[in-house]
This record gives structure tokens, sequence and C-alpha cells, in this order.
């Protein structure tokens, strides 16, 4: 499974992205695609309109995935572990979501999830 954080669900809407083909290579070798509630939360912000969310949320055969407590416990373990920079908060949520579901993050800001790789996100 791969979890994908909110500028996979924007950039995967654009024809011709990497993460477009990235979408369309995974989606048939038959992988199944998730996002958190969350990234999915950022994605509904927009600007999108309502086709660009059903598209979006077609993508996701694994589902929106629940911020519940085990999550936010999780979450809070990671941005603890990765000294409490104020601008990983979210992204702490978001690769909370993808370790308990068990899957690999696609990001476009790979940068941003280093940070928890150590304690066990995968990247794709």
């Amino acid at each position: 499974m791969i979890c994908l954080d909110t500028s996979y669900l924007v950039r995967g809407l654009i024809a011709a992205t990497p993460e477009a083909a990235s979408l369309v290579r995974w989606i048939r070798s038959g992988e199944v695609l998730c996002a958190s509630a969350i990234a999915w939360y950022e994605f509904a912000c927009g600007p999108v309109d309502p086709e660009g969310l059903e598209l979006g949320r077609s993508l996701l055969a694994g589902g929106i995935l629940p911020f519940d407590e085990a999550q936010a416990e999780r979450a809070a373990s990671l941005f603890n572990a990765a000294g409490r920079p104020r601008r990983l908060r979210v992204d702490a949520i978001v690769a909370a979501a993808a370790m308990g579901a068990g899957a690999s993050l696609a990001t476009g800001n790979k940068s941003d999830f280093l940070p928890f790789v150590r304690h066990g996100l995968k990247l794709v």
C-alpha cells in the first residue's frame, strides 16, 4: 500500500507531472493507494473543484485513513523524536498514518519526512 501526501494528491491530478505518471503506473500494477485524513483535509482545502475531489477520492482504493487515538500518539512520538520542530507537526501526523497502515509514503517533499525514516517511515 502507498499512502499519498497532500503534494502527491495535488500534483497527481495534473497531467504530464511525474506524480501523475507514478499514480497511473501504481494503479496499473495493482498497488492500493490511500491518504491520511490530514492530507485529505489539506487537499480538500483547495483550490479544488468538486470534480477534482471526486477524482482524487476515486484513486484511493485504500480509503482515507481516520485520525484516531493510536495515530495521534504515534504522531506525537515521531514529532518529539524529531526534536519538536514546529514545521514538522502536520508531517508527523501524515507519517504516523502511513506507518500505522503499513504503507510507504509518496511525497513531493521528501526532505520534510526524512526525520521520520529512522523511526520506521518508508518513503517511495
